[in-house]
This record gives C-alpha cells, sequence and structure tokens, in this order.
C-alpha cells in the first residue's frame, strides 16, 4: 500500500521492502500449507481431547488457513498479471466459489469461521481467537484485489505470530496478547486507511470499475473481490435489459433527491465537492449514469467497500458497496468479535487514529457534501441462531463500545459539519424477492416517483391538523396492544412555524410521511408489531414500554427464552443502549407502498426506507436532526420546522457526549395492525386522522385509494 505521491526513488525502496517482507512470511506459509492433512472428523471441547489431538487440530488449523492464504495470493497475482481479467464467466464463478465457498452454504458447519466448529475442535477461548484471526484473514481477498500488500503482510505476520506462539508451547493468553497488539499497534494501518477511503476521490478503484467495464460483460462484477451471486448476476442482466432512458430517470431520481435535499435545508450545495456514493452490486449501470449526473452538480464521487476488518466493522452493519453475503449466520456470529479485545486503551487508540486522520484529511471532509444512498430489498430472510460459542461483550465492555461510537460521531460531525451536509436514500429490489421481481421493479419505480404536488398537499393537512394539537394518541386493533400517547411541541407562532416536516421525495425516496421530534415528558404507553423485519432480521411480537419519552422494557418473541428475545432488541435496535428515547414520530402515508407489499406478500423483504412510510412509525434513538439542529428547515409552505430537539439532544449545547447515541431505528405499526390516530388540543377536544385503519381527516381521502 505505497503512497503514489512520494519521490520516485522512495516508491520504490518503499515498495521493494514491502515485497521482501511479504514474501519472507509467505516462505513460512508454505512451508505450512504443505503439512500433512488432518482426516480425523472427531470433534469435542479442548478438556475432553488428548494432548495428541489438541496438536492435531491446532494443525488442521494453521494448515487449511495457510492453504486459504495460498489461494488469494494465487487470486492476487493473477490479478496483477492481467490474466484474471481474460478468464471466462464460468470460470470466474468457480474462483469465486474458490475463494468464498467455505463459508457459504452447509461449508460453513465445518469451517473455522464458525466459531461453534472451531470451538469444538480447539476449546471454546482458542476457537473464538482463532476462528476471529480466520476472520481477519479472510479480508485479504478484498486486499489481494486492490493489491493492498501491506495489508496482506500484516494479516500473513500475525498469522505466523500465532503460529510459533503455539508451536512454542504458549497458551490462550500469549494469543489474545498477540491479537489485541496487532489489532490496536495497525490501526495505524487499518482505521487510516478506512478514513482515507471515506473522503479521498483518489481512491478509485470501485468508481474505475463503474465508469470503466462494459458493463453489458457481467464478467465485471467480479472485479470487486466480492461474494458473487446469483443475485447480482441476474440484478446486472435486468438492468441491461432496460431501455436507456429508464436507467438515466432511475439516476435522476436519485441525484435529484439529493439535490432538493441541499434546497430544502438552505444549504449551498456549490460549496461541496465530494458526494459519499454507496449501492449494492448489479446497480453499476444506474451508478455509472448517478456519477456522470453528480459530476454536472459539481461533485467527484467517492466509492468505497463495506469494510471486511474487525476495527473498521461494526456489528452487523454494512456501510459502503458490498454483494450478497456468503454467510449472513457467519456475519451474526463474529458480530462480537471485538469484545474478544476491547478496553479503555484500544478505545483510545482507536479514536486517536481516528482524529489524526481527519485531521490530515481535514481539507477532503469540508469537502463532503454527504452520502447518496442506493439500498436494495428482497434478500432472504434471516432467523440468527444464537451460539454460546461465539464471542461476545460483557456489560462493562458495551459501556466502552457504546462511548466509542458516541466519539467516533463526534469526531465526524467535527470534520463533516453536519449543519453543512445532506443526504438522499433510495431503494430497489433484487430478483432473490421471488418470481414477481420485474412487476416489483417496476412498482418501485413507479413509487418512487408518485406526484410530488398531490402528495405535498394531503400531507399538509394532516400537519395542519396536528398542528392544533398537544398530542397525539396511536392505538392498534386486532390483536395489536398499541396505545401509546406522544407529546408534541408547542408553538409560539402558529402562522410561521409547524411541528411537522413534510417528507416528499428528497433525503428520504420514496415520499409520504410527516414526521416531527417527540417531547419526550409525558410520552408514554405501550408500542407493539406483531411481525417485524428489519434488514432481515424476524422479529416476532415485538414490544416497548414507554415512560416520558424513555424505553423502560421492552422484549420480543423470536425465541424460545424471554432472555434471547430481549438480548436481540437490545443489540440490534437499542444498540446495547440500557435505554432509548423515541426521536421521532411519524405518520407514514405512503399507501401506495402498501398496497404493493400487500399484493405481493413482501411486507417480510421491505427496507426501512419504504416500510416507514407504510404506517405511523417511531424511531428509537436520535431525532432525524441529529448534528444538525441549527440548520432552519421550512415546508414547502414556508412554514418552520421547530420540533428538532428533545430534553436530550438540547443537551448539545451543555453537554454534548450525553446528547446523541448514534442510532436511529424506525419500528412501523402498519395499517393492518393500525386502528386510530388521534389528535387532541388543549382543551381535550379531538381531531381523528385515521379510525379503522383508513385516513378520515377531510382532505386525505385520496390515501385510502391505495388501501
Amino acid at each position: 500500500m505505497c503512497d503514489r505521491k512520494m519521490s520516485e526513488q522512495e516508491y520504490e525502496e518503499d515498495c521493494s521492502f514491502e515485497e521482501e517482507r511479504f514474501r519472507l512470511v509467505l516462505e513460512r506459509i508454505r512451508e505450512i500449507a504443505g503439512t500433512e492433512e488432518i482426516s480425523d472428523p472427531i470433534t469435542g471441547t479442548k478438556e475432553e481431547l488428548s494432548d495428541e489431538k489438541k496438536a492435531l487440530f491446532y494443525s488442521d488449523f494453521f494448515r487449511r488457513t495457510a492453504g486459504f492464504i495460498l489461494t488469494v495470493v494465487q487470486y492476487g497475482e493473477e490479478r496483477r498479471s492481467g490474466r484474471f481479467e481474460e478468464l471466462s464467466l464460468e470460470r470466474l464463478q468457480e474462483y469465486n466459489e474458490k475463494l468464498y465457498g467455505d463459508i457459504t452454504g452447509g461449508a460453513y458447519e465445518r469451517s473455522y469461521a464458525n466459531p461453534a466448529y472451531a470451538a469444538g475442535r480447539l476449546g471454546t477461548g482458542m476457537g473464538r481467537l482463532l476462528s476471529c484471526l480466520y476472520m481477519e484473514i479472510r479480508g485479504m481477498i478484498v486486499y489481494a484485489a486492490e493489491d493492498r500488500l501491506l495489508d496482506m503482510t500484516i494479516c500473513c505476520e500475525i498469522f505466523m505470530e500465532v503460529f510459533c506462539i503455539l508451536e512454542d508451547g504458549g497458551g490462550e493468553p500469549e494469543v489474545q496478547k498477540a491479537l489485541y497488539y496487532f489489532f490496536s499497534d495497525y490501526c495505524d494501518v487499518t482505521v487510516d486507511y478506512r478514513n482515507r477511503e471515506l473522503l479521498d476521490p483518489e481512491l478509485s478503484f470501485a468508481r474505475d470499475i463503474v465508469t470503466d467495464s462494459n458493463l453489458e460483460d457481467l464478467r465485471y462484477l467480479y472485479r470487486y473481490g466480492e461474494y458473487v451471486s446469483e443475485n447480482e448476476l441476474e440484478t446486472a442482466r435486468y438492468l441491461n435489459s432496460l431501455p436507456e432512458e429508464t436507467i438515466t430517470a432511475m439516476a435522476a431520481t436519485y441525484t435529484e433527491g439529493y439535490r432538493k435535499g441541499f434546497e430544502l435545508a438552505h444549504v449551498d450545495l456549490s460549496k461541496k465537492e465530494f458526494v459519499d456514493v454507496r449501492y449494492c452490486l448489479g446497480f453499476e449501470r444506474v451508478v455509472r449514469k448517478a456519477v456522470d449526473q453528480f459530476e454536472k452538480l459539481g461533485l467527484r464521487s467517492v466509492l468505497y467497500r463495506s469494510p471486511v476488518n474487525l476495527m473498521n466493522r461494526r456489528d452487523n452493519i454494512k456501510i459502503g458497496y458490498y454483494g450478497t453475503s456468503p454467510s449472513q449466520q457467519c456475519d451474526y456470529d463474529h458480530r462480537c468479535d471485538l469484545g474478544l479485545f476491547l478496553n479503555g486503551d484500544l478505545k483510545e487508540r482507536k479514536l486517536s487514529v481516528m482524529r489524526t486522520a481527519f485531521e490530515k484529511r481535514k481539507s477532503l471532509a469540508a469537502g463532503m457534501a454527504g452520502p447518496a444512498v442506493m439500498e436494495i430489498f428482497g434478500e432472504e430472510n434471516f432467523t440468527p441462531v444464537n451460539k454460546t460459542e461465539a464471542a461476545f461483550y460483557e456489560d462493562w465492555q458495551l459501556k466502552l463500545l457504546v462511548q466509542m461510537q458516541q466519539e467516533a460521531a463526534r469526531i465526524t460531525y467535527q470534520y463533516i459539519n453536519g449543519e453543512e451536509r445532506s443526504f438522499t436514500i433510495i431503494s430497489y429490489p433484487v430478483p432473490a424477492i421471488g418470481k414477481d421481481f420485474e412487476k416489483i421493479f417496476d412498482e418501485t419505480i413507479r413509487l418512487n416517483n408518485l406526484d410530488y404536488e398531490l402528495y405535498g398537499q394531503v400531507q399538509e393537512r394532516i400537519i395542519q391538523a396536528l398542528d392544533q394539537c398537544d398530542q397525539v394518541e396511536i392505538k392498534g386493533r386486532e390483536g395489536n396492544e398499541t396505545s401509546l400517547t406522544v407529546a408534541l411541541r408547542e408553538l409560539e407562532d402558529p402562522l410561521a412555524q409547524t411541528k411537522f416536516e413534510n417528507c416528499l421525495a428528497d433525503v428520504n425516496i420514496p415520499l409520504g410521511e410527516v414526521f416531527t421530534s417527540p417531547v419526550l415528558k409525558e410520552t408514554e404507553g405501550r408500542l407493539h408489531v406483531k411481525e417485524l423485519y428489519i434488514e432481515g432480521v424476524y422479529y416476532k411480537d415485538i414490544w416497548f414500554q414507554v415512560k416520558d419519552g424513555m424505553v423502560e422494557e421492552y422484549g420480543c418473541g423470536s425465541f424460545s427464552t424471554e432472555e434471547e428475545g430481549k438480548a436481540l432488541v437490545r443489540e440490534t435496535i437499542l444498540h446495547h443502549h440500557r435505554t432509548l428515547p423515541i426521536g421521532e414520530f411519524a405518520i407514514g402515508t405512503n399507501t401506495a407502498a402498501y398496497r404493493m407489499a400487500k399484493k405481493y406478500g413482501i411486507f417480510d423483504k421491505l427496507k426501512i426506507l419504504i416500510a416507514e412510510k407504510t404506517g405511523p412509525h417511531f424511531a428509537f434513538g436520535d431525532t432525524c436532526y441529529s448534528n444538525g439542529e441549527e440548520r432552519r428547515v421550512y415546508n414547502p409552505d414556508g412554514k418552520e420546522i421547530v420540533a428538532k430537539d428533545n430534553e436530550i439532544s438540547i443537551l448539545r449545547k451543555t453537554n454534548p457526549k450525553e446528547a446523541y447515541f448514534g442510532c436511529h431505528t424506525d419500528i412501523t405499526l402498519p395499517y393492518d395492525e393500525l386502528d386510530t390516530i388521534t389528535g387532541i388540543r388543549a382543551d381535550g377536544s379531538r381531531i381523528e386522522i385515521v379510525k379503522g385503519g383508513r385516513f378520515v381527516l377531510p382532505g386525505t381521502e385520496e390515501l385510502n385509494k391505495e388501501l
């Protein structure tokens, strides 16, 4: 990973040193890969195994992992030589399977990436450590694709260091220590490079693939080094079948929404230089058009990969470009690997490198306009299996993790000013959604281009009614136990101010909601949804008990025990916080999206982006305006939106560390579980917005046509 800006002589010397370092460690790895294969299938805990059997299984781990490393090295050599580009589609598919096959399908059950399998052969503690190491080494695939020699070298060196520790009779404490210092010491490489990826358009690996490839030749997908499934191939084939004007229009919806976000926020986009483009493999034809359209807005596109190394991964969240996961269970099993090492020193080490990296690139950060995200929906749903062998966080580590994430967000917003940025998010289906893929795709294009003026007027009627109210009452029906009262901010000047934002097709596409930041005091009751999917994870009978706007109790019935259900909610929705506030209350008005989901039976497939428009929803965490509260925002009618803070976010003025949580997760109550939404005035009189799951407020009847 040499810096091309150094002098030619320095560059050649640095590269020569890296190559020699890599060559030396690779010689040792070749020796390990050549050891005798272990065929004995016996598994058991470390304590149950004889010393001879332990040695056999350690040998098996190192032999198999060394063989994988050599496969990746060969892959990198073929990439650099140009031979890889000449392979047929069928041969590239075989290569992809060779790189990812041991964690796909049933093969994962006998992979050292599986902590349960690793623990069965190596013991629980050592199994966790070596399974974590193996996952870090698997990141070498993308390093080889991008020709990042230093990253490959340090992975090989830690592999050899752990091998030598065990060969010399060391045990779990010594291995844990070695891995700890590997992750800590090399933050200067991993965390710094991630910061550069996020900001520097000169790192053009993915952009070159998007702009320079022959997109009709699907071999281009294998240039990324990502796992490529039929999902990506079929998506690309389908997009290639669409006329040019359709692709141009899809890209324009995305880029114009981005531009409108700045316009409505009264932020000068012309002062910005870069846009953070995120997408999923297979959509390159649309992304190419979007890159061109952003250029016309004066923005260079920055495209970067979802991170693969431990110090940059965040739980199970993917930020950047990515393909279908080879194994969602594998992702889930390793979501807490940082818990094997996290302490106060490691937290401060990462944050220190992050600050230095941003300071080094502060001019680039100042020019970053914000993310433009193209999501997908329709992937196979996933019900996770909790494994006792997987890594986990101790309670004290969860506090550190939350602190680290909050401080990382503060550092980011210090350099990428929240008051001067915006974003947009749009979503499209993928073939995994089923036989109606093409029909759903066409419907989604229609959803993304609904009548802006019509919805603007209907949503304004709802806002006018709710601006008269101090509270909103939401109740469920047909087994839904929701009974929740939301407190609203008081308006000082009702003629010039409003409590709700009229959300149309700009930052959130498709259009279709009005939302506010509730007053926490006196916001209370129970929220319940019978079936909910978030990012493909299933929640059965999820519920929250809220008092003064804060979560008091919660749970779900997705597992056989109450504690497992609570743990899932705590991890994926509360993001390890003890409690969170309701940061947003919204009424989704996109009944066309609801109709589409019901017609094709795909409620379980929708991303939050669309799902939140199909009923009232409540977001736990930060408000929609976090880190941008001082920016004045107006509705199309000219009224200023003043409900941007709550009692916690306002602490940014006195105690910033307590003001933000770094998360915002929407829970949607669908129309078929919704009974009433009623506004309550100060005098106790009521305004009905929804009754029996249908809009009854005069002027909103148009929304019922789709229902």
